[in-house]
């Protein structure tokens, strides 16, 4: 098992990719944080899927958005678990608008949650490792739009690209403390996020054909990469992204 008693923290696991790397993570070995937002029937559903594994597991409700809900996911997860081991940023929202009408309520909303969330609660975790001399791995589930534009989406992108640079120079700041920190950017990927989307065969047919291995990705795709990023087999990649994407970035033209 490659995460055999590790201890996982997984913002955003009750559904879709996060849920996927929690249910992986733990057939790896790994108790895992399960946190969520707003609906705590799936949230208990991923519980379920962990316990499946053998493995342990809690629920936090946190907004990830907020510091302060975030520094009770943290004491919540270290109270009950004692260290955390491995940190996997995954919690993330969009809006579709055009640039022009973004409000400063559509911003805040994406731009908290994807990047204000990701840099404080990788804070949150490195000051854990530091005050207890420990090494850890941070995963962040970007997109591929930190790289790509995606029109419509600009707050997303935006928020995408600062994950991308947080990353990159985290990578210097926190490589010589034992700490690795990577990017995994899903591209088209069958989740709840993308419900419009499967349900617009014109629009779906349409991203099939840029995508050189003709299909949507799976949660589980992601989490396969995850949990490579988390493990010891990973111990000299620090800085990365990984596309996982079929191939869609070095293919993709704007509709």
């Amino acid at each position: 098992m490659k995460l055999k008693n590790k201890v996982a923290l997984i913002t955003g696991s009750s559904q879709g990719i996060g849920r996927a790397i929690a249910e992986r993570f733990a057939s790896e070995g790994a108790d895992v944080v399960i946190n969520y937002s707003g609906n705590a029937e799936r949230a208990q559903e991923a519980l379920q899927a962990v316990e499946a594994q053998g493995r342990r597991g809690i629920i936090v409700q946190a907004n990830v958005g907020r510091t302060d809900d975030l520094k009770k996911l943290f004491a919540t997860a270290l109270e009950t678990f004692g260290r955390l081991d491995i940190l996997v940023n995954n919690a993330g929202v969009e809006t579709h608008a055009p640039f022009w009408e973004i409000t400063e309520s559509d911003y805040d909303k994406v731009l908290n949650v994807n990047l204000k969330g990701t840099f404080f609660a990788t804070q949150e975790f490195v000051n854990h490792l530091r005050h207890t001399n420990r090494r850890g791995k941070i995963v962040n589930v970007s997109s591929v739009h930190e790289e790509l534009p995606f029109p419509n989406f600009t707050a997303y992108c935006a928020s995408k690209g600062g994950v991308k640079m947080l990353t990159r120079n985290l990578s210097v700041e926190l490589g010589p403390l034992g700490i690795n920190i990577n990017n995994i950017a899903p591209g088209a990927i069958e989740t709840p996020i993308n419900t419009k989307l499967l349900n617009d065969p014109a629009k779906l047919n349409a991203l099939l054909g840029q995508i050189p291995v003709k299909r949507l990705g799976q949660p589980t795709d992601v989490a396969n990469v995850a949990v490579f990023l988390a493990s010891d087999d990973a111990d000299y990649v620090t800085g990365a992204t990984y596309y996982v994407d079929g191939g869609l970035t070095w293919n993709y033209e704007e509709q």
